[in-house]
């Protein structure tokens, strides 16, 4: 929305930021004591290094295939506004649909995808998904969230670095967006300790919301460029 860099770049931008999000949040959440279930939460992290690769070639998969920066653009914000739509419904829903109790790694393939292909780190898809097949609640799934998340953009931005390397993309804005996402990590995860439950659920609803109408945005200013 902000500004023109084009689809991989923005994707090594986002992975940077949220990488950078992550760390200070699982660490501040650890040091506040917060229950991480770390049978659940390590081979989701394990499976989402899997994916963040499979993520990171589909992305360049299609990019060659399209070879427009636009195209991309509308592939990518399509997917992700049928997602959240799909993951907005289900949180507004979820107290009637029985959630499932599993365990492996199969599924952190699938969010380890998503949080690199869609260059969103993919919390919101991964937090409902962790609801669903897990029965967590929100706060417990948002934790389990920010592992599989820091294992996909590791693996995402080991990837780069041994390929292409981090020079040929412009990364000016990396350093203003990684001090923002490292004081976004300390406050979000001080209002997680201190808000209730239903107050986490009721942000991230609306956090969706604007997430959609910005995918939104963007596709209609992509197809009528």
């Amino acid at each position: 929305v902000l500004h023109g860099f084009d689809v991989q770049t923005i994707g090594v931008l986002s992975s940077l930021t949220v990488f950078s999000m992550s760390v200070v949040s699982i660490g501040k959440q650890m040091l506040a004591r917060t229950k991480i279930p770390f049978g659940t939460a390590i081979p989701l992290a394990l499976g989402s290094v899997a994916g963040g690769l499979a993520g990171e070639k589909l992305l360049q998969v299609i990019v060659d295939a399209l070879r427009a920066n636009s195209a991309v653009t509308v592939v990518q914000n399509v997917v992700l506004s049928l997602l959240i739509l799909a993951v907005f419904l289900y949180m507004k829903n979820k107290s009637r649909i029985p959630s499932r109790e599993l365990r492996g790694v199969v599924v952190s393939l699938l969010l380890g995808i998503c949080s690199s292909f869609l260059g969103i780190g993919g919390g919101p898809i991964n937090v409902a998904l962790i609801i669903y097949l897990f029965s967590f609640d929100t706060k417990t799934a948002t934790v389990c969230s920010l592992v599989t998340i820091l294992f996909a953009q590791i693996s995402k931005l080991t990837t780069v670095a041994l390929t292409t390397g981090f020079g040929v993309f412009d990364l000016s804005i990396a350093p203003v967006m990684i001090v923002g996402a490292i004081a976004g990590g300390f406050i979000g995860a001080s209002l997680n300790k201190k808000c209730s439950e239903a107050a986490v659920e009721k942000a991230f609803n609306a956090v969706q919301l604007l997430v959609l109408a910005i995918s939104i945005f963007n596709i209609v200013r992509n197809l009528a460029a």
